[in-house]
């Protein structure tokens, strides 16, 4: 990936944009972290987009975003559990990576309270890669347990806590106040996540990526008695609510914590002034290795609790605390072979085939190497003794080379010109514009110009279009999909739907190894149940490149049916003016939609892929937003609190009635409704002479 342009030379609309991209980002991965327990990035890149963010909202505080990354922790609580409000919010830490973070952290402190030349101390606590959970006693009794969710609200996982040994229900001793929320990590040992997955593949069932995901996924089981056969475990290092102080520091309150039943880290220490951060920290790292659990980092506290209270909190981090991460794990294996992955896009990843090796307790086999340049930047060549990295547990990747041992004779790779499917298509980098002497800039991407005569894309093609947020087709995963595929059953979408209909085919799966009269029966259910489909789900299962689910929403409000969808499409892939401006004026679109959507339905191939799909379903008209009120026509925006609806009712009223809502006020907004606590948005309002609204106004405006 290019190297993103400099905070300091981006121009306010850039940040903008990139603020806006950001936020979605950022939200995404959150929900795939806390929620799915499938974390798509490392510790170190989503640690990156959240630096960037809060660089950009330093430069241009007036762009801050309401869905702002800074001002939120962890993701939602999932609907499948009770909500519950932390009494205290279990917020997070600002993270420090360096010792020269560290020496900054103890100055700060010392700034604000005064106290230069005197000795802090501080606890260095390991940071447990695992589940925050929240404990409620009440006179020492255990009475409700619950995820950190969104860190003001999370998830009512009582029962499944109660399944955890090293929980106590009853408190020992009888210094504890009357109402303690105790806090601290759920996680796996190393030897339990190990068990746990060689249960799983004896089972047939799926394994975890790594222990921080088994323990996510085991306390949120909707049955605690699947939590039970799970050896879950427990470390307490903090508190909430609390009905009476109980310690006057951080090491008191940890030593009450053991008196009163909880396991506390035994590598936990008491230290003294910067040195001691340090000295701690080198510490953890070289125990690190030895530990039966996982651990990303040390937790640096201020140790008085009353300066902790003086030090008080900044956005929605603590000024007492600060996270010192880990570098990311790495261990040094052979590149034995460059593969080729095609994607549904065509865009061609290098992978790397490596010698089998462990890093941070998973077994390691094969690396992305991003793309061509990052290949030829770091000269990487098969036979190379390379450096491997799973930041985070999560993507491995080849972050460098060891050249002292590079094999004699060892070649640059030489990265091809053709894509790797039997038809050998020519390879192509996408034009991003021109320098200032005209000449084209390209991307880092090579694609294959195949589009769907390319076997691999075509079967990735066929993976998004049952995927959850398209078609939804329960039964018609990867492995069916590509077994289907090379017996000429499924070549493209309506494939499918012809299938559920072919006897002969369905009698035929009866008889094969892994299915059954049972599992057959539910497949053709499954895509029976699935002919009639929302417009918005049946274009972004188009997979045209840029339209994905917002996208596709937008063009489905925008054009309302399948039949003037298709029929505009048409007409912008023929370049007519009137159909790309009527395309060019919809909320969320621009040039690249426009291009790529020109670019899929000009190809006569595509467009009857799409004609045979659409004779075999029946896609759903979008409900037409109202003319005659009114907001019908208006852009709104709505900022602050807002106290008789929620945000998203409030959008999902404005749509309804017409309006379009966006999310950063601009000469073409025609109404902002203003809460308690309106900031940058109410400023541009005013700078821009744009109406404002109380909610009360609103709802009057638009009849309650």
């Amino acid at each position: 990936m290019p190297e993103p342009k400099p905070v300091e030379a981006l121009s306010e609309a850039e940040a903008a944009a990139e603020l806006t991209q950001l936020a979605d980002e950022i939200a995404a991965h959150d929900i795939r972290y806390y929620q799915e327990e499938a974390p798509s990035v490392s510790d170190a890149e989503y640690d990156a987009l959240k630096l960037r963010n809060a660089a950009l909202e330093a430069r241009f505080p007036q762009l801050v975003r309401e869905n702002s990354p800074t001002w939120r922790v962890g993701a939602p609580r999932a609907a499948s559990f009770a909500p519950v409000e932390h009494g205290v919010p279990m917020l997070s830490l600002d993270n420090a990576f360096s010792d020269d973070d560290a020496r900054e952290f103890d100055a700060r402190v010392r700034r604000f309270l005064r106290l230069e030349g005197e000795t802090i101390g501080y606890t260095a606590e390991p940071k447990i890669d695992g589940l925050s959970a929240s404990l409620r006693y009440e006179r020492g009794v255990f009475v409700q347990g619950a995820t950190r969710g969104d860190g003001r609200v999370g998830e009512d996982v009582t029962d499944n806590l109660k399944t955890i040994g090293e929980i106590p229900r009853a408190l020992r001793g009888d210094d504890w106040p009357d109402v303690i929320e105790v806090r601290g990590e759920v996680y796996f040992g190393h030897d339990d996540f190990a068990a746990l997955n060689e249960a799983a593949v004896a089972a047939g069932q799926r394994t975890y990526v790594n222990p921080r995901n088994a323990a996510s996924g085991s306390l949120r089981q909707i049955d605690p008695r699947i939590t039970a056969q799970r050896r879950l475990r427990f470390f307490a290092y903090a508190w909430g609510s609390v009905s009476r102080p109980f310690a006057e520091t951080q090491w008191q309150a940890l030593e009450a914590l053991r008196r009163w039943g909880f396991l506390v880290t035994p590598q936990a220490r008491r230290v003294e002034n910067a040195d001691g951060l340090l000295a701690a920290y080198a510490e953890m790292e070289r125990l690190r290795p030895r530990l039966n659990f996982d651990i990303d980092g040390v937790v640096y506290k201020v140790d008085r609790l009353d300066w902790q209270q003086r030090l008080g909190f900044v956005s929605r981090s603590p000024r007492w605390a600060v996270a010192r991460k880990f570098p990311a794990q790495q261990a040094r294996t052979i590149l034995n072979a460059i593969d080729l992955q095609v994607g549904r896009t065509g865009a061609v990843t290098p992978v790397a085939r490596l010698q089998s090796v462990t890093v941070g307790g998973v077994v390691v086999e094969n690396a992305t190497l991003h793309n061509a340049d990052e290949i030829a930047r770091k000269d990487i060549r098969v036979g190379d003794t390379v450096i491997v990295q799973r930041a985070g547990d999560v993507i491995p990747q080849v972050v460098g080379v060891v050249l002292d041992e590079r094999p004699a004779g060892a070649e640059a790779f030489e990265f091809p010109t053709r894509c790797p499917c039997p038809l050998a298509t020519p390879l192509a980098r996408d034009v991003q514009g021109e320098d200032a002497e005209g000449n084209s800039i390209y991307g880092v991407v090579r694609r294959c110009t195949g589009e769907f005569a390319c076997p691999f894309q075509r079967v990735e093609h066929l993976i998004h279009f049952v995927s959850r947020r398209a078609f939804d087709i329960e039964g018609l995963g990867v492995k069916q999909l590509q077994a289907f595929y090379d017996e000429d059953l499924i070549r493209e979408p309506a494939d499918i739907f012809r299938l559920a209909r072919n006897e002969a085919a369905i009698a035929a799966l009866k008889e094969r190894e892994g299915y059954g009269e049972t599992s057959v029966r539910n497949l053709v259910n499954s895509i029976e149940s699935r002919r009639r489909i929302p417009l918005d789900r049946f274009i972004n299962a188009l997979g045209v490149r840029h339209v994905g689910e917002t996208t596709a929403l937008a063009l489905a409000r925008g054009y309302g049916s399948a039949s003037a969808f298709l029929a505009a499409m048409d007409k912008v892939a023929a370049g007519e003016a009137d159909a790309v401006a009527e395309l060019d004026a919809f909320d969320q679109i621009g040039p690249a939609v426009i291009e790529a959507t020109a670019a899929y339905f000009a190809e006569d191939h595509n467009r009857r892929i799409v004609a045979e799909l659409v004779a075999e379903i029946a896609i759903e008209d979008v409900e037409r937003p109202k003319t005659d009120t009114a907001v019908a026509g208006k852009t709104v925006v709505f900022t602050g609190s807002l106290e008789r609806l929620t945000r998203d009712e409030a959008k999902a009223q404005a749509e309804a009635l017409g309006a379009k809502v966006a999310s950063s006020v601009s000469r073409k907004t025609d109404l902002v409704v203003a809460g308690p606590g309106a900031g940058s948005k109410l400023k541009a309002a005013a700078d821009l002479g744009v109406k404002v609204l109380t909610e009360d106004e609103w709802l009057a405006l638009v009849g309650g």
